[in-house]
């Protein structure tokens, strides 16, 4: 009776599945892997969109959190004018640029975002085209209409960036290895960082002086190599030499007179105070012995330095010498002076023996003429 239980069971299972196999759908019959593949089709399409550099995007934070980002209508005009790049998506490559962009939403690729500030800043006559903070958007729907998408997956990182990673220590050892370079080496490394030091601050000189030329002269604003002092920006974006429209009002004539005044003033009171040739000589003498303690440093010229430095060592290992020579100069000074007195005592014993022959010659003649 138990084996009879057990194989009707089994004709039920069977039948069952049989069932669920006639009713399946044909198009979802696809083995796991291939299920799985088909999912990271998207993940594919949005590494390939995120590493394309058509699409501009720009770098803020999102809830303490850096994150890239892009514009709703331009990933529209992008996809519009790549539409190769849909046939990654193999079946879904001919949906709507708008459908695509909520897939990726739904997958968790991207997020959509929205400006922090909100409001027009003093002096400005619109919202900042790429804001620098973003937060969360309440509903994740896609929208070309002033909507900022952001990637919430990690960038793949190109070979070129981990063989430079490697390289950071390697970087670091030879900063702390300077003391002992080669002298050539060593002024090689200081005129080249010198070097880049002085056109980065003359760059910045010269940009500051055009901008308060232009601002006080004209009233607009214009910053050559705009975002050389940006935090937040590509090589691309470093390198660009003229800035954009000037979007904020044009000021008043008198700011712009008041900081020309300013201007003359500050300039005036600077070269009234200059140092004048001896200070700069001076302090050209200071850090120049500062540089050369530097790149005359060795670790053999340092130890022998450090040997002589120490008193107690000079003293215990030249003692009789010193006495010798203090002894041989007192000797010399007592000879001199012993000699010196000689000669006084013999001149005073001429003139008392002169003077007593002539006081004897004198009593002579007097007691002749007696």
């Amino acid at each position: 009776m138990k084996k009879a239980g057990a194989a009707e069971k089994k004709r039920v299972r069977r039948s069952s599945a049989a069932s669920q196999n006639s009713t399946r759908d044909p198009s979802n019959d696809t083995p796991p892997r291939k299920q799985a593949a088909k999912k990271d089709v998207y993940q594919l399409f949005a590494e390939k969109v995120r590493d394309h550099k058509e699409l501009e995007s720009r770098w803020a934070v999102l809830q303490e959190t850096r994150v890239e980002y892009f514009r709703g209508k331009d990933f529209v005009s992008f996809l519009r004018n790549h539409p190769e790049l849909k046939e990654i998506l193999e079946s879904d490559k001919n949906l709507e640029t708008e459908d695509i962009a909520n897939a990726l939403l739904r997958k968790n690729l991207l997020v959509r975002c929205d400006r922090v500030v909100k409001t027009l800043r003093p002096g400005k006559k619109k919202l900042s085209t790429w804001p620098a903070h973003l937060e969360i958007f309440p509903e994740q729907i896609f929208s070309d209409n002033d909507a900022f998408f952001a990637w919430t997956f990690v960038k793949r990182r190109p070979l070129w960036q981990t063989l430079l990673s490697f390289c950071w220590p390697v970087l670091t050892l030879a900063i702390c290895l300077f003391p002992v370079y080669p002298h050539r080496c060593k002024l090689l490394i200081l005129y080249s960082c010198a070097g880049v030091l002085l056109v980065i601050l003359s760059l910045l000189l010269v940009r500051a002086a055009i901008f308060g030329a232009i601002w006080v002269i004209l009233g607009k604003r214009v910053w050559i190599f705009p975002n050389i002092l940006a935090e937040e920006a590509t090589l691309g974006e470093l390198f660009r030499f003229w800035p954009k429209k000037d979007e904020e009002e044009r000021p008043k004539w008198t700011a712009r007179l008041f900081f020309a005044v300013v201007a003359v003033l500050v300039i005036l009171l600077l070269r009234h105070h200059a140092p004048d040739e001896a200070a700069r000589a001076r302090y050209h003498k200071r850090m120049s012995n500062i540089i050369d303690d530097v790149l005359e440093w060795n670790p053999r010229l340092a130890l022998s330095g450090m040997m002589e430095k120490q008193p107690d060592v000079a003293n215990a290992t030249e003692p009789d010498r010193n006495f010798s020579d203090t002894s041989q100069t007192s000797s010399e000074k007592t000879t001199a002076s012993d000699r010196i007195a000689e000669t006084i005592l013999e001149q005073h014993e001429n003139e008392e023996t002169g003077n007593t022959q002539d006081n004897h010659q004198h009593q002579q003649q007097h007691h002749d003429n007696i």
